[in-house]
């Protein structure tokens, strides 16, 4: 292996129909009695603990760690009912990509992503692609989504037994947060117009590749691998 793909969840693997959002509400409101919507607090391109955050200071919640113990326990617990309600699907293309780099002895792919690791196996094994990861960065691991590339990275390499330059690890997500989380650990960035912001708002922000949506495999890995 000596090509590294690091996939960011929602909006670039997925779109869960905003089953993150209501299972937050729903574990608010079901652990500290607040009615408090998550809407207008931004979700994509951030962790999940840094979400949790904002609900506390919103809500007037201590921010301490049992709290967030709690809160979390609770939204692990709601997720699947929540995204069997909403109106998710894996982002077309996707799944012919992530088998297509399965299949190529020398490309390994694994996850960076704000989504807490729990959290995380419960969206993808919902929608049955969470075997392709075998490793990864989550929002357990910081709160800050620019800490979390040196895990992702360390972690493909105990899982590869070699390491990856720079050069050879793609970040792959569909929001500036995703690029400039790339551009902290060197990697260059794949940003997909697949989620809330459009090929001009990324262009914005100076990706590496920029895509519309994942239709052309080959052309996807060409970009990659030149």
């Amino acid at each position: 292996m000596n090509l590294l793909l690091l996939w960011d969840i929602d909006g670039t693997l997925i779109r869960s129909g905003g089953a993150g959002a209501r299972a937050f509400d729903a574990a608010l409101l079901a652990e500290f009695s607040i009615e408090e919507s998550a809407s207008g607090i931004e979700f994509a391109g951030r962790t999940d603990r840094w979400i949790a955050r904002q609900l506390f200071e919103r809500s007037g919640i201590d921010p301490v760690s049992e709290n967030f113990q709690r809160l979390f326990e609770r939204y692990y617990s709601l997720l699947p009912a929540a995204l069997a309600e909403c109106s998710g699907f894996v982002i077309p293309g996707v799944a012919e990509i992530v088998e297509e780099g399965r299949r190529r002895g020398h490309i390994a792919q694994g996850l960076l992503t704000g989504n807490l690791r729990r959290g995380a196996e419960i969206k993808l094994t919902h929608y049955g692609i969470w075997h392709h990861f075998p490793f990864g960065a989550f929002g357990d691991d910081a709160e800050l989504r620019n800490e979390l590339g040196p895990h992702a990275i360390r972690r493909a390499e105990e899982h590869a037994r070699r390491s990856f330059p720079a050069e050879r690890v793609w970040v792959i997500g569909d929001t500036p947060h995703d690029i400039a989380c790339g551009r902290a650990v060197g990697a260059r960035s794949l940003a997909v117009a697949a989620g809330s912001f459009t090929a001009a708002q990324l262009a914005g922000h100076g990706p590496d590749v920029l895509l519309e949506d994942y239709s052309d495999t080959d052309r996807f890995f060409s970009l990659l691998e030149s």
